[in-house]
């Protein structure tokens, strides 16, 4: 029978560090069990004696304890770990790969601020967990089922720290920009959130060529997202300004994400990123089926650009791990969301933060136009999307007419091709509302009324 309790939200476990289920306790039940469930899957190891598990994590404080935490875990039921240190969640989804491991692990909460950590987990072949067996790792944590499997002696796993795993991941990123192309002559701006790229983005972008000018590269356990990164762009379209450069590159903690400024300081978010690259792909006929993999988020003129040139767009429900399942089932290449998860399945198992940008840099190089001509491909619909605090996710049927507000917005918008979308953050205690439509000024006022419904009745 299945355990009801759950700890996997919708992209691993996370939450506050050092209050559960992010605790060291857990994060040893989480080891044990994983290293059962990976283990299992396969009995025999990918590469020679044991089985492995890489072990990557951001830069957060919290990231020590729940390092050492699930290795201890993973260790006392036979396997050996694999550490690599502080290294973006793409990077650990290619070592993973890359040193034949059975499976990968990475500690973030991504974009979160630091007091808050994450635990996220890769198969062998770099892409996350399909809920099947995060089913079975959860089950074991809370069922005790193998508290009694106690390897001894030599069959104790041991740990190794892999010294050049950096250098492996700034030669893979390299690899997805085309041969022959540098970046000289391009100025570029990074803002590396203070997060796990802090080294990683610099030395790519400077090895092909780029003049860089990096900010925010300097963490230490409590400066991850303050302010910074691509959940704050600001301060990096201000800077390009400044310094007359290119591009601006924002990422957030883990850098799976990332968010662009044209050389007037305009932000270019992931949507911009995806009608730009899809656009070329579908140019080029290198995008698979000519589809484009997208969110309910993205805006609707994004897939109006895609059908005009040819092409299609499959939306799928909020996050990459949906994303990527989509592009798996389907066979397709490109995919991403407004957030700034972008998948080049060509080159990545996973959102990539570098490599997304490195696309976008491969385009305006090839075509040597700037990225203010190149995001005039498509015309934005007005969106607007609010996000409420919550005290509890309760039921939308439950909130005294919030329904009956929703089904009335959605009749008004729907008549002039708009839409609206409702859910609760699977990450944060938040509800989303997206409006979409012709009149900016209609999506304002839907906004408030259901906004301030929601506000009344469980906001914080």
């Amino acid at each position: 029978m299945s355990n009801p309790k759950k700890i996997f939200g919708t992209d691993g476990v996370r939450g506050t560090a050092n209050i559960e289920p992010v605790t060291a306790e857990t994060a040893l039940k989480l080891g044990r069990a994983a290293a059962h469930v990976f283990k299992n899957l396969e009995r025999q190891s990918r590469g020679r004696g044991k089985h492995k598990i890489v072990i990557g994590k951001d830069t957060r404080l919290s990231g020590y304890m729940l390092e050492n935490a699930i290795s201890s875990g993973i260790l006392s039921m036979g396997v050996d770990v694999l550490f690599i240190g502080p290294l973006p969640t793409p990077g650990v989804a290619y070592a993973t790969r890359s040193l034949r491991a059975d499976a990968g692990i990475v500690i973030t909460a991504s974009h979160n601020p630091y007091t808050d950590n994450g635990i996220k987990f890769f198969r062998a072949d770099g892409y996350k967990l399909d809920d099947k067996i995060e089913g079975e790792i959860e089950n074991l944590v809370f069922t005790g089922e193998i508290e009694n499997v106690r390897p001894s002696a030599d069959e104790i796993g041991k740990a190794v720290r892999i010294d050049d795993a950096l250098g492996r991941y700034i030669e893979y990123a390299k690899a997805s920009f085309p041969r022959g192309l540098t970046l000289e002559g391009m100025k570029i701006v990074l803002d590396c959130g203070h997060g796990a790229a802090y080294k990683s983005s610099p030395c790519v972008l400077r090895e092909l060529g780029a003049e860089v000018t990096v900010f925010n590269n300097q963490p230490d356990g409590k400066n991850i997202n303050e302010n910074c990164g691509s959940m704050h762009p600001e301060a990096m379209c201000k800077k390009v300004v400044e310094c007359g450069a290119h591009i601006g590159i924002a990422h957030d903690g883990d850098a799976d994400r990332v968010l662009l400024c044209d050389e007037k300081g305009n932000l270019i978010d992931g949507d911009d990123i995806m009608a730009i690259a899809a656009l070329e792909m579908l140019t080029e006929k290198s995008l698979a089926k000519d589809t484009l993999v997208a969110t309910v988020m993205s805006n609707a003129g994004l897939e109006a650009a895609i059908k005009n040139a040819g092409g299609k767009m499959l939306r799928t429900p909020v996050g990459d791990k949906n994303v990527i399942d989509a592009m798996l089932r389907d066979g397709l290449n490109f995919g991403g969301e407004q957030s700034g998860h972008l998948i080049f399945r060509d080159y990545a198992s996973t959102g990539d933060g570098l490599v997304a940008a490195l696309q976008i840099l491969r385009i305006m190089k090839a075509k040597d136009t700037p990225l203010s001509q190149l995001a005039k491909c498509w015309t934005r619909f007005p969106q607007l999307v609010t996000n409420v605090k919550v005290r509890e996710k309760k039921p939308f049927e439950q909130l005294d007419g919030v329904n009956q507000l929703v089904a009335d917005a959605e009749k008004e918008l729907s008549a002039q091709g708009g839409r609206l979308l409702l859910r609760y953050s699977g990450t944060e205690p938040k509800v989303r509302l997206l409006v979409e439509g012709r009149d900016a000024a209609k999506l304002k006022t839907w906004s408030e009324k259901i906004c301030g419904a929601i506000q009344k009745q469980i906001g914080v």
